[in-house]
């Protein structure tokens, strides 16, 4: 059981549950391809089934960290800083981004939207979920839409998400690894036939990378 005073320090955002760090390629999206340093937050209860790190959902695994800490690991490995989960936005990102900018970096999120936006981001990768739909804010932020495809029906989802974000939002729609050999022929036709929607691929799993 924490005490008091760390879970105040959690709630202000001074210190985070930290589940990992580590640098590697960034696999899917419009940086794909571009090495990045991850910093992964523990706590997330969208609870999607084909989740590949059921692992974060529980906070209480995962140590409160000092954000100090986390930035001064990150800066030494690389510019580009991806803020990923779990679902990052349960917790206040501004202390976090405010230090990682004031080293110069680029800050990055991958988030399911679903809670209230907070920190400084030069990019938000919007991957909504139906389980708990994205906030209005999230959508007019986000810089891609990252819709990932289990079935036929997740295409509907999908448009009805690409409606709500803002015009120069680039979407994506990303075969769920674990159906890839189904649902590629399906998504390909798709933006054959549909072509604002653009293929994303976790390259990192092909390339057996973290």
């Amino acid at each position: 059981m924490l005490n008091e005073e760390v879970l105040q320090e959690v709630e202000k955002g001074s210190m985070l549950p930290l589940m990992e760090e580590f640098y590697t390629i960034q696999g899917e999206g419009y940086h794909k391809g571009t090495a990045a340093y991850f910093i992964r937050i523990g706590g997330c209860d969208v609870g999607c089934h084909w989740c590949d790190v059921k692992e974060s959902w529980n906070a209480e695994s995962h140590p409160p960290t000092e954000i100090t800490s986390i930035v001064d690991n990150a800066a030494k490995y690389s510019d580009t800083i991806v803020v990923t989960g779990g679902e990052p936005l349960m917790w206040n990102m501004f202390p976090l981004t405010e230090s990682l900018k004031e080293k110069g970096l680029q800050t990055h999120i991958e988030t399911s939207g679903a809670y209230e936006l907070t920190g400084i981001w030069d990019w938000i990768c919007l991957s909504p979920k139906k389980n708990k739909l994205p906030t209005p804010a999230v959508h007019a932020a986000a810089h891609e839409l990252k819709a990932i495809i289990y079935n036929k029906h997740d295409l509907i989802f999908a448009e009805e998400q690409a409606a709500l974000v803002n015009e120069e939002c680039i979407l994506y729609l990303q075969p769920e690894w674990s159906v890839r050999d189904k649902v590629v022929p399906l998504i390909v036709d798709y933006v054959m036939k549909n072509p604002k929607w653009k293929v994303s691929l976790q390259t990192h799993k092909y390339l057996n990378i973290p």
